[in-house]
């Protein structure tokens, strides 16, 4: 099996572009964006309540319905 072809099963690929990094230096880069990543996919969870929407917290009593009955003018 190739390099490739088991970075195809992980899912992650990194291909450098410019220069040319030691192996301590890719085992550091590694290290970094493995911790970062991690880190992320982390924090990315859903809480179970949802946060109260601006709108419920701004709005405010709705009026009763109208009375047909009374018409127009109450008075």
């Amino acid at each position: 099996m190739t390099e490739r072809e088991a970075a195809a099963e992980t899912g992650l690929t990194i291909d450098i572009l410019r220069g040319t990094p030691n192996d301590a230096e890719l085992a550091a880069l590694m290290a970094v964006v493995s911790e970062a990543y991690t880190s992320e996919a982390a924090a990315a969870v859903v809480d179970d309540e949802p946060a109260r929407s601006a709108w419920s917290l701004s709005q405010r009593g709705l009026r009763e319905p109208l009375r047909r009955e009374w018409g127009w003018a109450r008075g």
